[in-house]
C-alpha cells in the first residue's frame, strides 16, 4: 500500500532556510512569509546578507517573527550555537530547508584538495549538521519537514563537475536514506528531495543549454515556488524540468547508450563557458 503524503502547511510554521542571503534561498524566505509562516529564520554566509533579507521580510510582513544569522554551515560549533539561539527564540523549527551550496566548475585536475573538501562540506556534510539540530524536535512532535535542495547533478555525472557531482550525489543519498529511516520508524516527519537543472541565480553564470525548450535554464522565482508548493503538497521527490526524470529511467541501459543520449542533449558541454560566482555558500 502506498502511504498518503504528509502535507506540511507553511501557514503557522517556523521555517529555517540555509543559504538564504540571495537567490532561491532569499525567495523561499520571502515566499514562506507571504504564505503565513509564523517565523522565518534566515541563515547566510555573510551577516549583512542575513540581516538584509530579514529586514526585507520584516518590512513586508511585520507580523512574522524574523531573524537573520551569519552561519558557516560547515562549522559544527557555529551551527549548534545558532541552532540553540533559534530554538530559544522561536520555540521550534517546523521546516528546515537545506539550500546552501557552492560550485567550482573546474576540470578535475584543476580542483584543489581544499576546494573538494569545501564543496563536499557545504553541499553534503552540512545537511547532517543542520538536520541533527532540528530533527529531534520534529520527531518529538511527530511533524515537520526536512528539505534537501540537491540538483540534477546528483542524478548523472557531468563534465567539469566532479566535485559538485560527488557532493550532490551525496545529498541525494542523504535525503533518500533519511526518508527510508523515518518511514521505517513510522514517523510522520516529511522529507523532500528537490533536484533542479541549472538555475539563473548567478551561481551557474555562463552555462549553456542545447535545447532550451526541453531543458531550460530555470528561473529562481519558479524554483522557489515549486519547493514551497511541494512541501505543502507532501511531495517527497521532485525534479525540474520533468524531462530530467529520464536520467533515472536510463540507469538500467548500457553505459555507451546513456553516454550517447547525454552527448545528444549537450549535457557535457553545458559548462564550457561557465563563469559562476566565487565558491562560497550563498
Amino acid at each position: 500500500m502506498f502511504s498518503k503524503p504528509t502535507k506540511v502547511p507553511i501557514r503557522g510554521a517556523v521555517v529555517l532556510i540555509t543559504g538564504a542571503g540571495s537567490g532561491i534561498g532569499r525567495l523561499m524566505a520571502l515566499g514562506a512569509a507571504e504564505r503565513g509562516a509564523k517565523g522565518v529564520v534566515v541563515w547566510a554566509h555573510k551577516e549583512r546578507d542575513a540581516k538584509s533579507v530579514a529586514t526585507e521580510i520584516k518590512d513586508l510582513h511585520p507580523r512574522v517573527k524574523v531573524s537573520g544569522y551569519a552561519v558557516d554551515v560547515t562549522d559544527s560549533e557555529r551551527v549548534k550555537e545558532v541552532a540553540t539561539v533559534v530554538l530559544a527564540e522561536q520555540g521550534r523549527v517546523d521546516i528546515l530547508i537545506n539550500n546552501a551550496g557552492i560550485v567550482t566548475g573546474k576540470d578535475f585536475l584543476d580542483i584543489t584538495d581544499d576546494e573538494v573538501q569545501r564543496t563536499l562540506a557545504v553541499n553534503t556534510i552540512s545537511h547532517f549538521k543542520t538536520t541533527r539540530e532540528f530533527l529531534p524536535g520534529m520527531l518529538e512532535r511527530d511533524r515537520g519537514s526536512i528539505v534537501t535542495v540537491a540538483s540534477a547533478a546528483g542524478l548523472v555525472g557531468v563534465a567539469k563537475q566532479s566535485d559538485y557531482n560527488a557532493s550532490k550525489f551525496g545529498a541525494v543519498g542523504f535525503a533518500q536514506s533519511l526518508r527510508a529511516e523515518l518511514r521505517h520508524k513510522g514517523s510522520k516527519v516529511h522529507t523532500l528531495l528537490y533536484c533542479p537543472y541549472y538555475i539563473s541565480t548567478g551561481m551557474f553564470d555562463g552555462v549553456k543549454t542545447k535545447f532550451p525548450l526541453l531543458l531550460p535554464i530555470l528561473s529562481p522565482q519558479k524554483i522557489a515556488k515549486q519547493i514551497l508548493d511541494a512541501i505543502e503538497a507532501g511531495i517527497q521527490m521532485k525534479v525540474a524540468p520533468p524531462i530530467v526524470r529520464l536520467v533515472q529511467l536510463m540507469q538500467p541501459f548500457p553505459v555507451p547508450f546513456v553516454d550517447e543520449v547525454l552527448q545528444f542533449f549537450g549535457i557535457n558541454s553545458t559548462m564550457d563557458e561557465f563563469k559562476g560566482k566565487k565558491p562560497r555558500p550563498a
